[in-house]
């Protein structure tokens, strides 16, 4: 006996299994949302939206690929092999995606849309952010989110789409340039100062109680100061981050080791030693390959370039004798 063809009408109804010309090339941002997260919750916090509409696209996703994309558990979603395979697929659509849209930025005279600055917390809060204001003034479309953590930035991971950091990246599709060198030196309070014993050579420290960082939690070796001015100091109240350091120095409990384009607009503050303690740091711009020709992100990486060399002189102040 000859099989029984379906008639169309005995379809309606039928659940159709979904395939992959189904797919939804929309569902790649949960998907790179979750692997670069860890979690629903997270992702659903980068993009916005609830944790349960994060979960129902992951699955379609995965129904319509046919395949398990996480192992999922208590502590979070890590990727599975067939997971992996498609991150490096997915990255690819992303980076296509970000092509397409610098190609219609450019097209478009007006400059809109988000973008997104992580900075090291002390050029963040006391540089970039009394500034950002001029930059929306010039482009009143454009939305700017200011991340100022002690922290280094993933732009692999879209945490950022500019960083500000201490090191030039050594690896990943990323394009760095130094924005400037900076001058750090030994501060206290002027109280402090003037009724402890005298600082006249660098063999004095040791002497004095010191603010440092925390060195567990610190994100960068170029923040480990104390050992580039002398071993023998030991630092007995250690802070996670120089805002922090900078508000216990000026209360006068001891000496910190700051920066200067920071402690210098401090008026209880004084410099030690200048001539004889000098520390030099860097300033990094980096932006990922992907975005660096988006028109919102050239524009507010050129803006950081301008004001920082506008204001030079505040990173590299001239020493008192000099």
């Amino acid at each position: 006996m000859a099989g029984r063809r379906c008639d169309p009408a005995q379809r309606v109804g039928m659940e159709r299994r979904p395939n992959v010309q189904d797919f939804e090339w929309n569902d790649v941002r949960f998907f790179l949302a979750v692997a670069r997260e860890g979690t629903l919750t997270g992702a659903a916090q980068r993009l916005r939206i609830d944790h349960t509409t994060v979960g129902r696209r992951l699955r379609i996703l995965e129904e319509t690929l046919r395949a398990k994309l996480f192992d999922r558990s208590t502590t979070g979603c890590t990727l599975t092999p067939q997971g992996e395979k498609f991150l490096e697929a997915a990255e690819a659509m992303e980076s296509t995606a970000i092509s397409a849209q610098s190609l219609i930025e450019q097209a478009d005279l007006s400059m809109s849309g988000t973008v997104r600055i992580g900075a090291t917390d002390g050029f963040g809060t006391f540089f970039l952010a009394p500034r950002l204001g001029r930059l929306r003034s010039e482009h009143p479309l454009l939305e700017v989110h200011l991340l100022a953590m002690p922290r280094v930035y993933s732009l692999s991971k879209r945490e950022a789409d500019i960083a500000v950091g201490l090191a030039q990246p050594s690896e990943g599709r990323l394009y760095s340039r130094k924005l400037t060198d900076y001058q750090l030196g030994v501060y206290g309070s002027k109280d402090y100062l003037a009724q402890h014993a005298p600082i006249t050579a660098v063999s004095d420290l040791t002497a004095h109680a010191f603010v440092s960082y925390v060195d567990d939690v610190m994100y960068a070796k170029e923040l480990n100061y104390i050992p580039r001015i002398d071993p023998a100091i030991r630092p007995y109240l250690k802070i996670s981050n120089p805002i922090a350091q900078l508000k216990t120095t000026a209360s006068g409990y001891g000496l910190c080791v700051l920066p200067c384009f920071i402690a210098d607009f401090e008026p209880n503050l004084a410099r030690v030693l200048a001539d004889e303690i000098t520390l030099t740091n860097s300033f990094w711009l980096i932006v990922h390959s992907d975005q660096r020709r988006l028109a919102r992100v050239r524009t507010a990486a050129d803006f950081i370039r301008e004001e920082v060399d506008l204001a030079r002189n505040i990173f590299l102040p001239r020493h008192p004798s000099s």
